[in-house]
């Protein structure tokens, strides 16, 4: 299901995805994964025109997988700005909380993942 995101949508993201882990047991993986989910929400807020995007959140036999999907094509890179850079981050950040993470292309956009392992 597709939706516009907005300043406030990462809270309610970080809600949802509470409620998963609580559900299948995974609480521990909590605190890492909604940060990187808040990282993914809040690049969709400031680089996709028209903040549209998808989030699909799996039980994996290995632990959980969270997927960001927009509709603008092109790769991102995890780098680490300056100290006085206002951004950039975001992805250094889920490189750091997560066990891995990825960018596929897809027709008409991309999709960024991460997972957390149990």
């Amino acid at each position: 299901m597709g939706f516009t995101v907005g300043e406030h949508s990462a809270g309610h993201m970080r809600r949802i995805l509470h409620m998963f882990l609580t559900r299948w047991e995974l609480v521990r993986l909590s605190d890492s994964a909604t940060l990187a989910l808040t990282e993914l929400v809040a690049n969709v807020v400031r680089h996709v025109p028209g903040r549209r995007c998808s989030v699909l959140i799996l039980r994996e036999p290995h632990g959980l997988r969270v997927e960001v999907a927009d509709g603008v094509p092109g790769t991102v890179v995890a780098k680490a700005g300056g100290e006085l850079d206002e951004g950039g981050r975001g992805l250094v950040l889920v490189e750091a909380v997560t066990d891995r993470w990825g960018v596929e292309e897809r027709a008409g956009g991309k999709t960024v993942w991460f997972e957390c392992d149990a």
